[in-house]
């Protein structure tokens, strides 16, 4: 599209208007590579897939103290809450968790503020 408009010598003078594309690179998109998207994909299974939160035995905490935090902290009744404990206490650990890789995150730190040993790992299989 052109204009002509005079400029102040009283001269006629063309004005071109136009638009300006350039070339788009696959980065400029919002399209993923497939190599993203292979990353993307295995980062969203990873968060969804089950995550277990896991409690350790430890010399310091009594029996009566664990079973309270499972209660009060997760709601179990108490005889699930007992259960778990003794697990832990018999066993070394007990999974009182399985949910979300965040939530697993959550808990955990949770459980390190009521002074347990707790991680949390993927679910196998």
């Amino acid at each position: 599209m052109s204009r002509t408009h005079r400029t102040a010598a009283g001269a006629l003078k063309a004005e071109h208007s136009h638009t300006y594309t350039h070339p788009v690179s696959a980065q400029d998109t919002d399209t993923l590579t497939r190599e993203e998207q292979q990353v993307d994909f295995a980062q969203i299974l990873d968060a969804e897939s089950p995550w277990q939160v896991i409690v350790w035995n430890d010399p310091v905490n009594l029996m009566s103290y664990v079973a309270y935090i499972f209660r009060s902290y997760f709601g179990y009744s108490r005889a699930r809450a007992e259960e778990l404990m003794l697990a832990v206490h018999h066993n070394g650990k007990a999974i009182v968790f399985t949910g979300s890789k965040d939530e697993a995150q959550k808990h955990t730190s949770a459980l390190h503020g009521y002074g347990l040993m707790a991680t949390f790992e993927k679910m196998e299989g």
